[in-house]
């Protein structure tokens, strides 16, 4: 597990590749130790083993196939209570979770998850990708084709839980799910989009250095 400090102000915590359900007990005791003042803002950014995860919407949580089929695949079903639908995470997929107060960055829940696709948006610019918002629908998007999930939670101003972004995974896992419940979504990464095979290391350090840019209390240089 890599650690990098930009004075004080963010830590940047590369935590290789996790399976899902000690990422998330990662972050809840991060997320309690943010809550006390005992860590600065920090992100965990990282790469997880199969797994589809379920959002606390109920009714936009959709398996195409049987749970225990899915499972039989190797690939892990967990529920957790952040923003969003069924998602789906395997290797070649980089993830961010920040572990943010975000009022000491000035940020609401709103602005917040705005700034998360910036992160993302400028991300995909800088490997050749032109993508976008989409109003109602948070996320990455390339015209019709989504490149890029977020789901948040937020405890007593402390975010956790974040952003997925594709790069080089394979998305057959997404064959399983109705992503984040919208029907006939198409599901893409970098590689379909531009035929490159970037490295998600040089991902990572693409996306530590707007993380810096965009969540850092300073001014980044």
């Amino acid at each position: 597990m890599n650690e990098a400090n930009d004075k004080n102000e963010l830590l940047i915590r590369d935590c290789g590749v996790m399976k899902y359900d000690k990422a998330l007990e990662l972050q809840k005791q991060l997320v309690d130790r943010r809550i006390k003042g005992q860590i600065e803002n920090t992100v965990i950014m990282l790469e997880h083993l199969p797994v589809i995860t379920l959002g606390a919407r109920e009714s936009e949580n959709c398996l195409l196939e049987d749970e225990k089929k899915i499972i039989e695949q190797g690939i892990d079903v967990v529920s957790v209570r952040r923003g969003g639908g069924t998602t789906a995470h395997n290797p070649g997929q980089v993830i961010i979770y920040p572990i943010l107060d975000i009022r000491s960055i000035g940020l609401g829940v709103n602005e917040y998850i705005r700034k998360l696709e910036s992160i993302g948006i400028e991300l995909l610019n800088q490997l050749g990708i032109e993508s976008d918002r989409k109003k109602g629908f948070p996320g990455l998007w390339i015209g019709e084709r989504k490149i890029g999930s977020i789901g948040v939670k937020i405890k007593k101003g402390v975010s956790f839980h974040g952003m997925a972004i594709n790069i080089c995974n394979d998305l057959s896992i997404f064959k399983s799910i109705v992503p984040c419940g919208l029907k006939e979504v198409i599901i893409t990464n970098v590689l379909k989009e531009t035929d490159k095979n970037i490295s998600t290391s040089q991902v990572k350090e693409k996306l530590a250095e707007l993380c810096k840019k965009y969540f850092s209390t300073g001014v980044c240089k």
